[in-house]
């Protein structure tokens, strides 16, 4: 067990069931005094080095502007000073709904130099969703991107009278705000700055609502500092003064959120990258030493350099790269490591493949930091034989982002890595993840009902269920309240199934289904980006709508290829039987998504209800054997 880390085992009554509960914990490596807050990060890096490049923002394609720790800190001081002068009161809630763009950061670190309490809203929400954001956390100001933006705003206007005031990003209103501020005094935002500590309120973010009404989480400033502090100490080779990352999620989620505070603390480079579609020419650009992903992402990358090799012929070289980066990398996880001739083969390939692979993320891309589901274990080792580290990290909107990451010098595939300085783990009888620290929300905004049921004697129920190890590594098998409990009484994690499913570069999404039915089956949605590629090449015609491909034969066969090849890891009682092709796409957009990409199971089951009862009209019919019952 590394040093440090505090594990505790208990073996229940072995008479009775079988229990067993494990908890691992590390001391934070920092103690910040209770006065300080968020906006000290950028003060103490001032101070440190005030002409390092906190921010490129990309002017025209491919060109970036720098922007120092110095001048970011004045724009800061500038537009809090305008919203003192606007008004806007420490305590205050302020709402920003906006793509992930450098401003940003900027109103962020402006609201809390102001005292106040920033609130992100998604700017895919629709006017009820921002409506109950806006209601719910009582702001009394919302900043939002666009024209498209605002007129939302104004549907649901009438419905929200505590939002006294609108600025608009793509108009003059933040310059208009800043002149408003030059009455300000230095002393009166300085006053309004020091008025927060680590025990006060930073921001409530809304939970992505795959249920019921969202929740706003109150997380403080504790958290942010605490966590910034202690990972640039627990990874110093991500968490590098001069490094980069371009950010493309979006920072209207904790995950992205963090990562933005956390490169201010550290002096890293932060580009921004609202278009997902540009992401690949900004990482060739900006040239980021990290990156900060879900699986998907990684999932796109694959799969767009499989496709884009099988196009030009050399699908059977790009394989044979894949196997020999996939052994090369399991053959580092053992005593006797990669034999010669493995590592000769690893070292043609690198020249043939790897390397223009690594060229396309940039060239300097060594770590990329995976979060929101489990990355899987074949492109884990994929993504490492190739040069680029990815460090699987858990965590929450309620803990603040990340409690759990891997360590660059010690991680496991597969497994997520321990718990960071001043977070806890543990896992309860029935395999459910608990979790605490300092980085912990302080509650459900204006909800006690919620934060009673959530957070028990310093533990918050994640709602995830997992394995510890005797290391301190975990590993998450599904979400709780997603279990499926078939009408034998099989117990099924339905993304085990759903996860490796979409690794294929023709799946959009899967959704299992079964709960108290008599088999497991699985909704398929395609992905329209990566079809048309995989229609052309295969021999079909690549300008198949969704409809059209839903029912082509190559593409039925390939389909019930992968879910052949994913039932092979599984029991019987477990595998997919029977499947169904939905004939149009599941997004966000469609309302079957949640904007971090999670799946909103309910939506699916009653949009999609006839397709489910036609699935179990009759009997299974995979490949898989027919028999329902082991």
């Amino acid at each position: 067990m590394p040093a440090g880390g505090v594990l505790t085992i208990v073996i229940g009554n072995p008479e009775k069931t079988e229990s067993k509960m494990r908890s691992y914990e590390l001391p934070s490596l920092v103690v910040s005094p209770s006065t300080e807050n968020i906006t000290d990060l950028l003060i103490q890096r001032v101070k440190k080095t005030p002409g390092i490049s906190l921010f490129g923002i990309e002017d025209t394609p491919g060109t970036w502007r720098d922007v120092s720790a110095q001048a970011f800190l004045e724009q800061v001081q500038d537009l809090a000073r305008g919203f003192i002068a606007a008004g806007i009161k420490p305590g205050d809630a302020v709402a920003l709904m906006s793509r992930t763009r450098y401003e940003w950061a900027l109103i962020d670190f402006a609201l809390w130099f102001a005292g106040a309490v920033s609130v992100p809203i998604y700017e895919t929400s629709a006017p009820a969703q921002i409506e109950w954001v806006l209601a719910d956390s009582e702001a009394v100001a919302l900043i939002v991107e666009t024209k498209d933006h605002q007129d939302r705003f104004e549907k649901i206007k009438s419905n929200t009278p505590l939002v006294k005031q609108l600025w608009r990003l793509d108009d003059d209103s933040l310059f208009k705000l800043v002149g408003l501020g030059k009455s300000v005094t230095e002393d009166q935002v300085e006053k309004a700055r020091t008025s927060r500590g680590l025990d006060d309120l930073a921001t409530i973010i809304y939970t992505s609502g795959t249920t019921g009404k969202p929740k706003g989480c109150e997380l403080l400033h504790r958290g942010f500092v605490d966590l910034s502090k202690n990972s640039q100490l627990e990874l110093p080779e991500v968490v590098k003064e001069g490094n980069g990352t371009l950010l493309f999620l979006p920072l209207a989620h904790v995950y992205a959120r963090f990562i933005s505070i956390l490169c201010v603390h550290g002096g890293i480079r932060v580009g921004h990258q609202p278009d997902t579609k540009n992401v690949a020419a900004g990482m060739q650009s900006f040239k980021p030493n990290f990156l900060l992903a879900v699986p998907r992402v990684f999932e796109k990358v694959y799969n767009s350099a499989e496709q884009k090799a099988e196009a030009g012929g050399k699908g059977n070289i790009f394989r044979k790269a894949v196997q020999v980066a996939i052994d090369y990398s399991r053959a580092q996880d053992t005593k006797k490591g990669p034999s010669l001739g493995l590592k000769l083969m690893h070292k043609v390939f690198d020249a043939l493949v790897y390397k223009k692979l690594r060229a396309a993320m940039g060239g300097n891309v060594e770590y990329a930091v995976s979060g929101g589901a489990p990355l899987g274990e074949r492109l884990g080792h994929f993504f490492r034989s190739i040069g680029l580290v990815v460090l699987e990290g858990y965590g929450l909107t309620e803990t603040s982002a990340p409690a759990m990451i891997g360590r660059p010098s010690d991680a496991q595939i597969g497994k997520v890595g321990r718990v960071l300085p001043g977070c806890a783990v543990k896992i309860a009888d029935d395999g459910e993840i608990l979790l605490s620290g300092s980085n912990v929300l302080r509650g459900y905004w204006k909800n006690p009902e919620a934060t009673k049921a959530s957070i028990q004697d310093g533990w918050f129920r994640t709602g995830d269920i997992g394995e510890l190890d005797e290391q301190g590594f975990i590993s998450i098998t599904g979400r709780k309240k997603e279990l499926i409990v078939t009408s034998g009484g099989k117990n099924v994690a339905p993304t085990a199934l759903e996860d490796p499913l979409r690794a294929s570069p023709i799946i959009g999404q899967a959704v299992v289904i079964g709960d108290q039915r008599q088999f497991v089956s699985v909704l398929i949605s395609l992905d329209p980006e990566m079809l048309p590629v995989w229609l052309g090449n295969n021999g079909q015609k690549a300008d198949l709508t969704l409809a059209q491909a839903a029912k082509n034969p190559v593409v039925l066969a390939e389909l019930q290829r992968k879910i052949d090849e994913v039932n092979a890891t599984v029991s019987n009682a477990e595998a997919i039987k029977k499947f169904a092709v939905i004939e149009s796409e599941l997004s966000e957009e469609s309302g079957h998504l949640t904007p971090s990409l999670k799946i909103k199971r309910e939506a699916v089951t009653r949009d999609f209800a006839p397709v489910i009862d036609e699935i179990y009209g009759g009997a299974p019919t995979t490949s898989e054997a027919l028999k329902i019952q082991d």
